[in-house]
């Protein structure tokens, strides 16, 4: 089961709720990369990630809202060049190694298949590039319900997450939690969103989150061993197994008949 692309964009910018998701989540994300410290860098969002790659736009080298086909794609950011990508969820029209950062919303949970998908953000990742993957919560609140993008598809824990992500190659270097409010629009949990995920955050084993989030990272090692050598072959050597011409014997009769008369 795939997103609709009008849904996503309803939920994320016109309905009150979704837009202090957006916030929430971003804020969770800009805390891990400063858009400083991304400067000069490809980053690019797999999914319904164009939300959060917005504070990316003035300081990295290139920024790519990829969008899979069955969801459908939107011309974003709004009054500004586009930067978003319509294409098939396991072949991306991006270089091999080109991305530094990768964001994954709304992409993994509906994937028709994830190992793939894993293996194509691996593809594009750079040595030493991160990924951060947003995923339902299994045991919140915002998987059971319909009425939000985090209802649809699969929700995972984090363990579930790091196990997929070990088996792509990726290596886990943290993991966290977000949007601690239940989904609803009424106006007391809205207004005190923020004030929960800070509570959040320092008691999650009591509060449960709607959404997991986990960073990983492609670490590529070195080869390991004494060094080898390539021998390249000087062209003369090619020619070594032809056999080289000698210079023409006399026949032997007409050695012999020039030694009687003389």
């Amino acid at each position: 089961m795939h997103h609709d692309i009008a849904d996503l964009r309803s939920f994320y910018y016109q309905r009150a709720l979704g837009r202090v998701v957006q916030r929430i989540l971003r804020d969770r994300l800009v805390a891990r990369w400063l858009p400083q410290g991304c400067t000069g860098m490809n980053v690019a969002g797999f999914g319904f990630a164009a939300p959060m790659l917005r504070p990316y736009l003035a300081t990295a080298r290139r920024v790519t809202a990829l969008m899979p086909g069955p969801q459908g794609v939107m011309a974003w950011p709004a009054g500004m060049p586009n930067h978003s990508v319509l294409c098939d969820e396991i072949a991306w029209p991006l270089e091999t190694g080109s991305v530094d950062r990768l964001v994954m919303l709304h992409g993994l949970e509906t994937s028709d298949d994830p190992a793939a998908l894993l293996a194509e953000a691996w593809r594009v990742l750079g040595p030493g590039g991160r990924m951060m993957v947003m995923v339902p919560n299994r045991a919140g609140l915002w998987a059971a319900s319909d009425r939000t993008p985090f209802g649809f598809g699969r929700s995972y824990t984090s363990g579930q997450i790091e196990t997929q992500a070990r088996r792509a190659g990726f290596v886990p270097e943290w993991h966290g939690s977000a949007v601690y409010i239940p989904p609803s629009d009424r106006r007391f949990w809205l207004g005190s969103a923020q004030m929960w995920e800070r509570t959040g955050t320092r008691i999650s084993r009591v509060l449960i989150a709607g959404v997991v989030l986990m960073e990983v990272s492609k670490q590529v090692r070195a080869p390991i061993g004494p060094e080898q050598r390539v021998h390249v072959p000087n062209p003369l050597e090619i020619l070594d197994g032809v056999v080289k011409p000698r210079p023409a014997r006399a026949p032997v009769a007409r050695n012999l008949h020039h030694l009687q008369e003389n």
